[in-house]
């Protein structure tokens, strides 16, 4: 391709075709198809293009557009504009990458020598969580018309141009020296300063800004605690049932993980055995939605401190409020240091941004800074300050506000569907948080009725991974409520009522 096709060659509306999908401007996708084409070496070095106005004529652009584009690309030396002969694939366009040859001689290792076999990790893996329960979504989730499921965001809600805004003044020249230079085991300090001053205080907990660490999510915040301070004999108190995501990682330390039961009023501290430490969801237990009363609370600090042991408090959903004062976090009640506390900033905006916090004693978050460094340096210095702008100017509040204003309906379409439909189904109306924790009949189990539910396009949690020892038959299930308009959710109640029928009778 040296030499210029002419003008009117289909060869360049068909190397240079639009993708009309890709969510870009239309400036943007040209410019995508002509990178992408230089660096999979379709258009050699040396190549000529066509000129802005016979490749605006071929794909229908204005000669504007793909003038703008050609500039950029010489600017950033991917073309090059030669005096009186047109644009040129500069000679060093594509990266210099190593060849493919047709035989490699080893001089170490004799022609037609055996070379070994593969090393065998099956043996040579020492923690594995492969055959641990965990919450899973079908490859094609997204297509499934009632997702009763966590793990994405909702369209319609995700605040777009606020947070743009943010992203956007993070990006100005002015605002690079605050999170361009690498941090080692430090944070932002305009975020560390909005969660002390903007988020804790709404929890009843003050902290210094020693005492605060970010984290890629709150799950981060777990492993980190548990390769800090567990090891395999460390005996870890855990809700059951509880989180799936915390116990994991809790057991790749340890192997004491020690169920204890919840009810109504959320973790029965009563008869609490001899333990290291107590891990905790009392805002909205995960995933029964119970929260943990107040004399609970106090009883159990009461008794970390009588028996020595140390409380983990994941304040899960504690944002979402629907009824009721909110509950004072078990860290604002804490007067020795013995409660650590784990945040989440982005679960409510969308999960996959992945940033929350750590508050506990400054001695503790200091060894956590070096363990963190050592695993991943530090949570994305842009994101930590887009987001601290984001919590500045209010929008992670109002959008909480709006959170809560779209998941209310919900929960009650979803109560009032199970009620209408369901009616041998339990469920408890929850003070808050973003799902619904369903009991079913004794007969049915959660897991089986996820595989069946799914063949009528309905996606639910079963029960049994939330159980370190479910029952068997599991007759429990999670419905999230996050993901779903709510004028779906009475058809999708209805769909899984029709699983249920077909369970019923293939049962007799």
């Amino acid at each position: 391709m040296s030499a210029r096709p002419p003008a009117s060659s289909p060869l360049w509306a068909q190397l240079f075709a639009l993708d009309h999908g890709a969510g870009l401007p239309l400036q943007s996708r040209l410019r995508l198809k002509i990178v992408q084409a230089i660096l999979d070496g379709r258009l050699p070095s040396g190549a000529a293009l066509p000129s802005s106005r016979d490749l605006a004529q071929t794909l229908g652009l204005s000669r504007n557009t793909v003038t703008a584009v050609y500039q950029q690309l010489v600017d950033e030396a991917y073309l090059e504009s030669r005096p009186r002969s047109g644009v040129f694939v500069r000679e060093d366009a594509r990266p210099a990458s190593i060849r493919e040859t047709d035989h490699l001689v080893d001089p170490f290792v004799r022609e037609g020598a055996d070379m070994g076999t593969p090393p065998a990790w099956a043996t040579r893996v020492l923690r594995s969580l492969r055959d641990q329960p965990t919450l899973s979504k079908p490859e094609h989730w997204r297509a499934m018309p009632y997702p009763f499921v966590y793990g994405t965001h909702d369209a319609q809600q995700f605040p777009t141009e606020d947070f743009r805004e943010c992203c956007v003044r993070s990006l100005a020249r002015s605002q690079l020296p605050s999170w361009t230079p690498d941090f080692e085991t430090e944070d932002a300090p305009d975020l560390i300063e909005q969660i002390r001053t903007r988020l804790l205080p709404k929890r009843g907990v003050f902290a210094l800004p020693e005492e605060i660490l970010v984290t890629v999510g709150a799950q981060h915040a777990c492993y980190l605690v548990a390769e800090a301070l567990f090891d395999r004999g460390t005996r870890v108190g855990f809700e059951e049932p509880g989180y799936p995501h915390a116990r994991n990682a809790f057991s790749l330390r340890t192997s004491q993980i020690v169920g204890i039961p919840v009810d109504e009023e959320g973790l029965v501290v009563e008869s609490l055995p001899g333990l290291d430490y107590v891990f905790v969801t009392p805002s909205h237990q995960s995933p029964t939605t119970h929260t943990l009363s107040l004399e609970r609370r106090q009883w159990l600090l009461r008794k970390a401190a009588l028996q020595d042991f140390v409380v983990i408090e994941d304040d899960y959903e504690a944002e979402n409020l629907y009824a009721g004062e909110p509950m004072p976090a078990l860290k604002s009640l804490d007067k020795t240091g013995r409660v650590i506390y784990i945040g989440s900033l982005s679960k409510s905006l969308s999960p996959a941004l992945r940033l929350g916090y750590i508050v506990a004693q400054k001695e503790l978050i200091s060894e956590l800074r070096v363990l963190r460094h050592a695993m991943v340096r530090h949570p994305s210095a842009f994101l930590q300050h887009a987001y601290a702008l984001f919590l500045s100017l209010g929008h992670h509040d109002s959008h909480a506000r709006r959170v809560n204003q779209v998941l209310m309906p919900r929960m009650e379409a979803t109560l009032k569907a199970l009620a209408e439909h369901l009616p041998e189904f339990e469920c408890t109306l929850a003070q808050g948080g973003a799902s619904v924790w369903v009991q079913a009949p004794a007969w049915l189990d959660g897991g089986a009725l996820a595989i069946r539910a799914r063949e009528h396009g309905v996606l639910i949690e079963p029960g049994d991974v939330f159980f370190a020892q479910p029952p068997r038959p599991c007759p429990y299930f999670r419905l999230r409520l996050s993901s779903i308009e709510v004028t779906q959710i009475e058809p999708g109640i209805l769909a899984l009522r029709e699983a249920v029928r077909a369970m019923a009778r293939e049962r007799g």
